[in-house]
């Protein structure tokens, strides 16, 4: 199995506004981007563009693999050590099995998401997590500072 991803962490997104002479496929990604935002916020979610997961079934390289694309949101606990959950949108793009099922495919699909978080739990080990830590500690004590209060990130 090979997995790739680009992440991008939503709290790093000062501003998401669309340009008007935006492509269409650069405004798309910034609408997905918005969605994210809005519907998960951006305090311990990632944003993975790019992404592929392929699984190979059999040793010849020509033959018997499937790739799926992968775009999306991941999530995180408070502490940024480990994926809690994702809201992926997950696609086949090829495959060389002719034996495939449609049954096969929604399993296979449901395995991506799955294998995509475990990879974002080795991503964030192979990160440096005492930097995150670092962060929610500057943050908590921020929060302590002023009686709890953050201004508008309440």
């Amino acid at each position: 199995m090979a997995i790739r991803f680009d992440c991008t962490p939503l709290r790093s997104v000062r501003r998401i506004d669309i340009p008007p002479d935006a492509s269409p496929a650069y405004r798309g990604r910034l609408e997905r981007v918005q969605r994210a935002v809005s519907q998960h916020g951006t305090l311990n979610t990632y944003y993975l563009t790019n992404g592929s997961c392929t699984f190979q079934f059999t040793n010849n390289p020509a033959v018997g693999w499937v790739r799926f694309l992968v775009e999306g949101t991941v999530l995180t606990d408070a502490a940024d050590t480990r994926t809690v959950g994702s809201d992926l949108a997950i696609q086949l793009d090829k495959e060389t099995c002719d034996w495939l099922t449609q049954q096969a495919v929604q399993w296979l699909t449901l395995s991506v998401k799955h294998a995509m978080e475990v990879e974002f739990d080795r991503y964030i080990a192979a990160g440096d997590l005492a930097r995150a830590q670092e962060r929610l500690a500057r943050e908590q004590a921020v929060s302590d500072a002023s009686g709890g209060f953050l201004g508008m990130n309440l």
